[in-house]
């Protein structure tokens, strides 16, 4: 069979995005925080921008009376989003907006409201340990009892109950709690916590730990002189090592503490108004534009070079379709939050017990809007109601069977949640009986499906919740 070369036309159908689209796709996805900083980026860039500092808002205006040919922001409501990045631009470039097959990276806020667990970054430490399973057991146990200031707050005799085990291994498994990242954690006392810490800067034995052992009430008092004298060193030494223990770590779990979560910025606001909701988007921080009047005038100048003219029109035409894309973005967003209200009217009237199953193509299909588009309206962003602050994505979640028909998966977590809640700390609930409660309120549902949603919740199994109150 030979071999050869030919040319053939081919006629294929391919979607691409204009670069108005491709602002519009970015926009729906930036939250509060990243719209404004990507808004404050742009009046750098574009001198055809400024703040507003009226309150009025001419931007239709001035976008209809000043451009030549409109551009269709209805697209973005039509257009198969999917189906475009199953392709690449004919010339081979990679937009980087939604790479498909790759997960979607959360927004910063969400590192800026989140914490570190201490107890799962000690039981990270205690997998990665060469201890024996039976103190690994009891260094669980142990764990478990650490309260969120890095301090153990059980006795060696209790410990020892529960993992039905020797004083002696407990001890043992202690001192292996006690040798982890932070410094000082699960110690029984402040003294104890700064001798850890001591130890660890390799200086045991010295004239820090002797002070911190018999003299801590002597540095609260500034009693060097009589520190200096039981120790036979100068005052200057002193001071030296009461320095050192002032940069200890009191409150070794400090970094780790639930306490310092921020609440994330709402995007929207729902307040009820006469029985009816009224949908309020969240502007604040984020800068009102509008054209700049003395560039716009530039245009008319006679002597201007036709590269100023170019790049004036290209900043000018940049200009518009930010203003468009802005207002497309919040209309989309108003448009969602409304479809939500009528979806989830229950919950917004009664709580989080009457939160119904949704999926995004429930909303899509109430829009007209492609489901990939509802993903990204959703995406990392906040409603504020009367019942608290909620991801969009709360309000979307699979349907459980009961006895009173289908119950979303989020109200089950909440059940969850509240179950543990009030159980008892000393005697704290297996996943099989907590299985078994919600079955006797209407809820099917198995062992494994309540401790896949328990470590959603972030909540320890049983042995590690036994005698700490959550």
């Amino acid at each position: 069979m030979a071999l050869e070369q030919k040319t053939e036309l081919r006629l294929t159908q391919k979607l691409a995005l204009t670069p108005q689209l491709q602002l519009q796709l970015k926009l729906l996805q930036l939250p509060q925080l990243e719209l404004s900083q990507f808004i404050e980026l742009q009046l750098m860039e574009n001198p055809m921008l400024e703040i507003d500092e009226e309150t009025e808002n001419n931007h239709e205006k001035e976008i209809s009376e000043e451009i030549e040919e409109p551009i269709a922001v209805d697209k973005l409501e039509k257009i198969m989003i999917d189906e475009y990045f199953a392709e690449r631009a004919d010339d081979g470039r990679d937009l980087g907006y939604f790479t498909p097959g790759i997960e979607e990276k959360p927004s910063f806020e969400l590192f800026y409201s989140t914490t570190s667990d201490l107890w799962e970054y000690l039981l990270w430490q205690l997998r990665l340990s060469k201890a024996s399973d039976e103190i690994r057991a009891v260094a669980e146990i142990i764990i478990g009892n650490i309260d969120e200031d890095g301090y153990l707050k059980a006795t060696e005799e209790e410990i020892a109950k529960i993992a039905d085990t020797n004083i002696e291994t407990v001890k043992k498994a202690i001192k292996l709690v006690q040798e982890f990242d932070p410094p000082g954690v699960g110690a029984r006392d402040i003294k104890e916590c700064l001798i850890l810490q001591i130890k660890a800067l390799d200086l045991g034995n010295t004239l820090v730990q002797f002070v911190v052992e018999e003299h801590l009430e002597d540095i609260r008092k500034k009693k060097y002189e009589t520190i200096a004298k039981k120790f036979n060193v100068s005052i200057d030494e002193v001071i030296k090592a009461v320095k050192i223990i002032e940069k200890l770590e009191p409150r070794p779990g400090r970094n780790f503490s639930k306490a310092q979560v921020n609440i994330p910025v709402p995007d929207v606001y729902v307040n009820k108004v006469e029985g009816e909701y009224q949908i309020i988007l969240n502007d604040e921080g984020i800068p009102k534009l509008r054209l700049s009047k003395l560039y716009r005038e530039l245009f008319t100048e006679k002597d201007l070079s036709s590269d100023e003219k170019k790049y004036l029109k290209e900043k000018f035409k940049n200009a518009i379709e930010l203003l468009r894309s802005i207002e497309q973005r919040n209309r989309t967003i108003y448009r969602v939050t409304e479809s939500l209200i009528k979806f989830q009217r229950e919950f917004f009237d009664k709580g989080v017990s009457y939160l119904k199953p949704l999926n995004l193509k429930d909303v899509a299909s109430d829009l007209g809007l492609h489901e990939s588009t509802i993903s990204r309206v959703t995406s990392n962003k906040y409603l504020a109601c009367e019942h608290g602050v909620f991801n969009f994505r709360f309000f979307f979640s699979n349907a459980l069977p009961s006895n009173h028909g289908s119950v979303s998966t989020t109200f089950v977590k909440e059940l969850i949640q509240k179950i543990i809640n009030e159980e008892n700390p000393a005697n704290p609930l297996s996943d099989q009986e907590i299985s078994d409660m919600l079955k006797k309120q209407g809820i099917d549902i198995a062992r494994r499906t309540v401790a896949k949603y328990r470590e959603e919740l972030k909540i320890p199994p049983k042995s590690l919740r036994k005698l700490k109150n959550y």
